[in-house]
């Protein structure tokens, strides 16, 4: 297969794989199929389940599910193929994740951090808003592009015998131009947009947005003097830059969470 060739399979790959994120509207190039997603999704979690201590905390294990079910009822569509789950991990990790397919996990540290359902619902909202805009087959989009650019940049370098050494050298550079200028700024970008979509969702089940600022303001806290890379190498936003963005975004989200709070009493 010819150079040409390539170019034109790449080119019409980006043509046909796009989807859009409903709530902001951003165009993403996705070349994963939900179903394909979905498996991937159920496969991890089932492992994880397989790995990790499951608690049987009968407080903790009624918070997050009160709290993940109402979420779920705020996404207000259907996420492809979601098989909805909510399981609590005996752990001082203070984190959460979503998988595809609606599975979700929340670690005992980070329920310990959360003061309230408010905030344990910003957290478990911006977790299900990644796996509502299919930021993780984006992200798996994205590396396949990046590789197939490496790729078509080895075949170019053969054809015109390049020096193998000068070859690595070139690869390595591309491997770091994408990485910075490509998928870091892509994935704060995720970081960004499921904060805001998470807000929404979390609104929208009666919890109010505010207290993602003050759970954000808890993690600061907590992760304070640590050694953290610059922002632009980083694949989160620094934690001033997010509090801010939450500080701004809350209150437009408040009209949401008066109509909805009641509605789960």
């Amino acid at each position: 297969m010819n150079l040409r060739i390539l170019l034109v399979l790449a080119a019409t790959s980006l043509l046909v794989g796009c989807t859009t994120v409903p709530e902001t509207g951003r165009r993403q190039v996705m070349l994963v199929s939900p179903n394909e997603e979905a498996q991937m999704g159920l496969a991890a979690f089932d492992q994880i389940k397989k790995e990790e201590k499951i608690s049987k905390d009968p407080a903790a294990n009624a918070q997050v599910q009160r709290v993940g079910k109402r979420i779920a009822q705020s996404v207000g569509r259907e996420i492809p193929n979601a098989q909805w789950e909510f399981v609590v991990f005996d752990s001082d990790q203070v984190n959460a994740f979503a998988l595809p397919a609606g599975k979700v996990g929340v670690y005992t540290g980070l329920l310990k951090l959360a003061g309230s359902d408010d905030e344990l619902a910003a957290v478990m909202g911006h977790e299900v808003a990644h796996v509502s805009s299919r930021h993780g087959a984006e992200r798996t989009s994205q590396n396949y592009l990046a590789a197939g650019g490496a790729a078509l940049t080895e075949i170019g370098m053969q054809i015109k015998d390049v020096d193998p050494n000068k070859r690595a050298a070139i690869l390595g550079l591309y491997g770091v131009g994408v990485n910075v200028a490509g998928l870091l700024p892509y994935s704060r970008l995720h970081e960004s947009e499921a904060d805001e979509i998470g807000l929404r969702f979390a609104a929208g089940a009666g919890y109010d947005p505010r207290a993602a600022v003050t759970f954000w303001k808890k993690m600061a806290a907590k992760s304070a003097g640590q050694s953290k890379p610059p922002q632009f190498l980083s694949t989160h936003p620094s934690d001033d830059t997010r509090i801010r963005r939450l500080e701004q975004l809350a209150p437009q989200y408040m009209s949401v969470y008066e109509a909805n709070k009641g509605r789960f009493q």
